[in-house]
């Protein structure tokens, strides 16, 4: 790990120790570290479509809406390569909240969300992504194949 030294006026440093503070971390090093993660995935996400993510895709929806269980089932499974699994939790009576993990490209993934997100009576609808580089690896134990995904920060 390499070490860095950073000055702060005091005014932004009581600011940063009422984050760290308010976020439960014990001390500054790793909510800096968090911090630079969060701006470096970002700026990496705005920048390029290229690449790989891991991500989850969050929605609200009435489940009474015409049809609308059909449809977000459609768009799921024209995308079943991006699916690694999914929740579905009751909320109400009426409201129904899904959560979709998913690995693929970064293109891929923000198409398949909104995609679903644009549905007719989709609501609250939230996609959180993370780099990562994605390889298919065999390990010798088992002669399996299968995919790591590491992340880029």
């Amino acid at each position: 790990m390499e070490r860095i030294t950073m000055s702060l006026d005091a005014a932004l440093a009581e600011q940063f120790d009422a984050f760290i503070a308010k976020h439960g971390y014990t001390n500054r090093s790793e909510a800096m570290r968090d911090l630079i993660r969060q701006q470096l995935d970002k700026e990496r996400l705005q920048q390029s479509e290229d690449g790989h993510c891991v991500a989850t895709l969050s929605y609200v929806y009435n489940h009474h809406e015409m049809e609308l269980a059909s449809r977000i089932t459609s768009v799921h499974h024209s995308h079943h390569e991006l699916n690694l699994s999914s929740m579905h939790v009751h909320l109400d009576h009426d409201n129904c909240l899904e959560i979709a993990i998913m690995r693929g490209s970064i293109k891929k993934v923000r198409e398949f969300a909104n995609a679903v997100m644009a549905e007719r009576g989709i609501r609250h609808g939230k996609l959180n992504m993370v780099p990562v580089n994605m390889a298919e690896i065999s390990h010798s134990h088992d002669g399996d194949t299968h995919i790591h995904s590491h992340p880029l920060t």
